[in-house]
């Protein structure tokens, strides 16, 4: 165990279109640190911990294909549940408007740190959480800045883990888009599809893309290449028209 109370690993991530990234993530799944019990109050149990700082394939997928998008110099871009941010570091190196959010104490923390490790400008992050945990005042309180702006363009990746993600998340999501705006949502199959596009519909966002992705991501992770993926690109698009405000 080291000073920081946990262990950690740097991996060198090609992703084709940009420059690569090097990336501290925790060393595996079996890291836990909550001396204070910040974690704990946010609802993150000691299951839960470390999920944050290890590379999914879903956010492998997602940082491959904002690598791949057009930067729009205006567009607002937020990615929610980060974890350790890949796709955010990928836009942000292309030059992209990008705010990182999660719910976890120290999901800012390695950010900074991968910022500095590939010389890159700040990246805004904002505390970020649906479906319960601390409230907004006890976070300000905290000095924690919480997540407030509406956006363009929402992403995430593997958000949808159990039954009660599609409700909680569609409502968060319809909190933080503008009037008209895109989703990106990149799903392993975990089954909550259906009722994800329900709630969906309900705040006025139309399935537009529903891409199954099967073939691996154009990413080396230091230096072997991503494995077959099994799941789908899901974007969904909303008129300002469509937007009901709720």
């Amino acid at each position: 165990m080291t000073a920081l109370g946990y262990q950690t690993k740097l991996e060198r991530i090609a992703v084709a279109g940009v420059e690569d990234l090097l990336i501290r993530s925790l060393l595996d799944r079996q890291q836990y640190h909550d001396p204070t019990g910040v974690a704990q109050r946010l609802g993150i149990c000691s299951a839960a911990w470390p999920l944050f700082g290890m590379l999914w394939p879903s956010g492998i997928q997602l940082a491959a294909r904002m690598a791949q998008r057009p930067v729009c110099q205006n567009e607002r871009i937020l990615e929610i549940g980060c974890g350790l941010a890949l796709a955010s570091l990928v836009g942000h190196r292309r030059g992209a408007r990008v705010t990182a959010s999660d719910c976890h104490p120290l999901a800012s923390t390695f950010l900074d740190h991968n910022l500095q490790l590939n010389d890159l400008d700040v990246l805004k992050y904002r505390h970020g959480q649906w479906g319960g945990g601390l409230i907004s005042s006890e976070l300000i309180d905290m000095g924690v800045e919480v997540l407030s702006a509406r956006y363009d363009l929402i992403m995430g990746s593997d958000l949808l883990y159990d039954r009660d993600m599609p409700a909680k998340l569609a409502d968060f999501i319809d909190d933080h888009a503008l009037p008209s705006a895109e989703v990106w949502i990149v799903d392993p199959n975990r089954g909550h599809r259906p009722a994800f596009n329900r709630q969906m519909a309900s705040f006025g966002f139309e399935l537009t893309i529903d891409e199954h992705l099967h073939d691996k991501a154009d990413v080396d992770v230091s230096g072997v290449p991503t494995e077959a993926y099994k799941g789908r690109l899901l974007i969904y698009r909303r008129a300002a028209a469509g937007f009901s405000g709720q």
